[in-house]
């Protein structure tokens, strides 16, 4: 796993963050929606916690990425 992670350049991880992670950019994006819904207490449906878990990956593995790359 972690040879998957140095294999993948940080502006890869970067470009999916921002795309994936973000899209659909209006009104708001999916994730700034979803963390809403997260505080407001009302993200209980599986779609919407699958939405979440779905558009939150790209942040995921970009936070690992530079972890990784910062412990190196």
């Amino acid at each position: 796993m972690l040879e998957l992670l140095d294999a993948l350049s940080l502006q890869i991880a970067v470009l999916a963050a921002l795309t994936l992670g973000l899209a659909p950019f209006f009104p708001e994006p999916h994730i700034w929606e979803k963390l809403k819904m997260a505080r407001a207490g009302t993200l209980k449906r599986p779609i919407d916690i699958f939405d979440f878990l779905l558009h939150a990956a790209p942040f995921g593995v970009l936070g690992a990425k530079l972890l990784r790359m910062a412990l190196a």
